[in-house]
């Protein structure tokens, strides 16, 4: 074995078993993930003029290797929980499986992740971070992917395998993020115009999605992104109203344009997750879920931990598990594993027209 080969070898190795490894049976051949940074594992650190990157203390300081990896968490986000439910190593970034260290190594089978921090569904979501991989781009990663895979597998062998996969998608976020905080976007547009775009718009990638071989699909709505930590700070601490009921909003056009595509497409199953309400029931009930702070970031700097993004220089609380929120925008570690746990085998009031549990085993 050459050189090379056998330092990608043990670099999957160790990736895969040592720091994500699970015990249990796989119950799917391959998770692959879209999205932005509640689900990046790493794509973004391979961006060079990107700005949003976790790759610097305190992020990573509660992961197995207590240092960055790239994910906006203290430790674990939601897509390694997804990945321990389905007894599968973390699906890798994209970018790093394409990396020219690792270039000869590669087999896209097992999973990839294409989330990248600060996309969202239009492409122009990520300007305020100078660069990320918006969710067109991302599909285009993968229909990359799929040409591979069909030489590595044969197209009768891969829509098998690909079938039986799930492909996670969690995007919009960002997008109305960018809504709020553009005088030029909401000349445009109203709300209203602009959520019927999103879900429209995200739509046309999942029908990519599925005309290269995705059949199952957990699809997460917006959660309640006017109680994020940077969205109380310009309201005296209190949740932005306007913010959450577009971000309502928009999750019922979702969830209307889910069953017309799929009315549309033979052999599509998909999960819903409602992640506003999941959002919303620790912040209405912490006590009951473990948590003691609902308002401010554990990693931050001036009121509410808020006024700035976690730096190596900001502060950082000592207890992460009674936060809900790490940062100005994303989840502990403790409360993606809250969001997975209900997900996986919550209710219809979360999860709709089935949980994920029902998804992989349909």
């Amino acid at each position: 074995m050459e050189k090379r080969s056998f330092v990608g070898c043990l670099f999957y190795m160790i990736y895969g078993f040592f720091i994500f490894g699970s015990s249990k049976a796989e119950m799917v051949p391959a998770v692959y993930v879209f999205g932005d940074s509640l689900v990046d594992v790493g794509n973004n650190n391979y961006l060079t003029l990107s700005i949003a990157k976790a790759n610097h203390r305190h992020y990573g300081i509660d992961f197995p290797t207590h240092k960055p990896t790239g994910r906006f968490s203290n430790g674990k986000n939601a897509a390694d929980f997804v990945a321990e439910k389905l007894g599968l190593a973390t699906s890798p970034p994209y970018l790093s499986l394409t990396s020219k260290a690792n270039k000869n190594n590669v087999s896209f089978m097992d999973g990839v992740s294409f989330a990248s921090a600060g996309a969202g569904i239009f492409d122009g979501s990520d300007a305020r971070y100078r660069q990320s991989i918006p969710l067109m781009k991302q599909v285009d990663y993968y229909s990359i992917v799929h040409e591979e895979m069909t030489r590595e597998k044969g197209a009768a062998g891969l829509q098998k395998h690909l079938s039986k996969s799930v492909f996670v998608v969690v995007i919009g976020s960002n997008d109305l993020f960018g809504y709020f905080e553009s005088s030029d976007l909401r000349k445009k547009s109203t709300p209203q115009q602009y959520v019927d775009s999103m879900a429209f718009s995200l739509k046309l990638q999942l029908q990519r999605l599925y005309d290269h071989g995705a059949r199952k699909f957990e699809i997460a709505g917006v959660g309640t992104l006017g109680c994020c930590p940077e969205f109380r700070l310009k309201n005296r601490t209190e949740c932005v109203v306007e913010v959450n009921y577009w971000s309502v909003k928009y999750n019922e056009g979702l969830q209307s344009m889910l069953m017309e595509w799929q009315s549309e497409n033979g052999g599509i199953i998909y999960s819903y997750f409602d992640t506003y309400a999941a959002i919303n029931d620790l912040i209405q009930s912490p006590a009951s879920y473990g948590f003691s702070e609902v308002k401010g970031a554990c990693c931050g700097l001036g009121e509410l931990n808020a006024r700035a993004p976690c730096l190596p220089l900001s502060n950082l609380c000592p207890n992460r598990q009674d936060h809900i929120f790490f940062d100005q925008f994303h989840p502990t570690e403790a409360a993606s594993r809250i969001f997975v746990n209900t997900l996986f085998d919550g209710s219809s009031s979360y999860a709709s027209p089935i949980n994920m549990r029902q998804l992989v085993a349909a």
